[in-house]
């Protein structure tokens, strides 16, 4: 699995370009906005895009699906159904935080624990991870020992939790149950910041360590 990070809207959000090398069939997780950038890397790589993948249903992650799902007709994926009135609310999300001519959007597929997405002959396994929205999900490679966790977890932090249904509890637990036990060797690409690995956030992040 290869990937190229983007950072996108002024909250300098982590897009995720995602493709297959041996099909170069691709996904986007997370096109919070500034889609013509998006889209020169996707042009740059020569990939096909297949699907938008989304973790959560925050403007900037999720403010450019509907316009790049109209765009190049693409099916959306995710997230959880729980994170539905966040979807349902983009447009005042887009007045709170200046986003121009946010949409919603309808998934084609919700996902949940246990499901399966592909890209190209990739599969990632989804986890439903709540704690910073209900309706979190995060995607995993085993293979490649990858994530993409959204806000989640970050580099020396985790995600805020004083958003409406974010529960610090319950995403401390999602990190410690679901994220962890994924194995310390596994990299994971965060929704804002370097990428780290579950080891050194196992060892050394004062909110969810050991």
């Amino acid at each position: 699995m290869n990937y190229q990070i983007i950072p996108v809207t002024p909250f300098e959000q982590n897009c995720s370009l995602l493709w297959c090398d041996k099909t170069r069939r691709g996904a986007v997780v997370d096109p919070g906005g500034d889609l013509s950038r998006i889209l020169r890397a996707v042009d740059a790589k020569q990939i096909v895009l297949e699907k938008i993948l989304v973790t959560h249903g925050h403007i900037d992650h999720a403010g450019g699906v509907a316009e790049l799902a109209q765009k190049l007709s693409l099916p959306i994926e995710g997230p959880h159904r729980e994170d539905q009135f966040w979807i349902d609310g983009m447009p005042s999300q887009s007045k709170m935080f200046g986003f121009p001519n946010v949409r919603a959007f309808s998934p084609d597929r919700w996902l949940a624990q246990g499901d399966q997405v592909t890209v190209g002959e990739r599969v990632f396994s989804v986890l439903h991870c709540p704690g910073h929205t209900p309706g979190h999900v995060v995607f995993f490679d085993q293979p490649a020992r990858l994530a993409i966790v959204g806000d989640v977890l970050f580099q020396g932090s985790i995600g805020r939790t004083d958003f409406p249904k974010g529960d610090y509890s319950t995403l401390i637990t999602s990190i410690r149950e679901q994220l962890f036990p994924l194995g310390d060797d596994v990299t994971f690409i965060p929704g804002h910041g370097p990428i780290s690995t579950f080891g050194a956030e196992r060892r050394y992040n004062p909110f969810c360590g050991d």
